[in-house]
């Protein structure tokens, strides 16, 4: 008796993927990036201001995890709109872009967030960020050095 979870072949980058659409994609990605720093800039201030408010309640408490929440929303907020049914963040809709699996799929949540987070490490630091920019300008694709790492795809959508 066989156990079918071993028996699967392994999952290689080199593998073809289907055609996905990607024309136009880098820079209708910074667009959209403008957008979601707005997005997140409010989002980021309702969760600080509901965490001041509810520091008064718990004596400061709360007020600990203004930092925390902070990262949190940010990969949250990537997690949900990109994991979710859109596969895409508020500025991705607004800019005519969807994130897929190199396979085509959908993109798992975690997924979403571990590659909201190395691009914003490699977007604070200029040498990481602009390395990670020229993987998209060198490839045909036009997959950043984060979308590699983490298996996914920004598309037309």
């Amino acid at each position: 008796m066989s156990d079918t979870r071993y028996s699967r072949p392994p999952i290689t980058a080199l593998e073809q993927r289907p055609y996905q659409n990607v024309s136009g994609v880098l820079g209708s990605r910074l667009f959209a990036w403008l957008i979601d720093i707005v997005v997140l800039f409010f989002l980021g201030w309702l969760v600080v201001v509901l965490l001041a408010l509810l520091g008064i309640v718990t004596f400061g408490a709360t007020w600990l995890l203004i930092p925390i929440a902070a990262v949190a929303t940010a990969l949250g907020y990537a997690a949900l709109t990109i994991g979710g049914r859109h596969q895409s963040t508020w500025g991705m809709r607004v800019a005519g872009l969807r994130v897929e699996a190199a396979d085509g799929g959908r993109p798992e949540g975690l997924a979403a967030a571990v590659h909201a987070l190395l691009f914003y490490v490699a977007a604070g630091t200029f040498l990481l960020w602009l390395l990670d920019v020229a993987c998209g300008f060198a490839r045909a694709d036009r997959r950043m050095g984060h979308d590699l790492l983490t298996g996914l795809v920004v598309v037309r959508a």
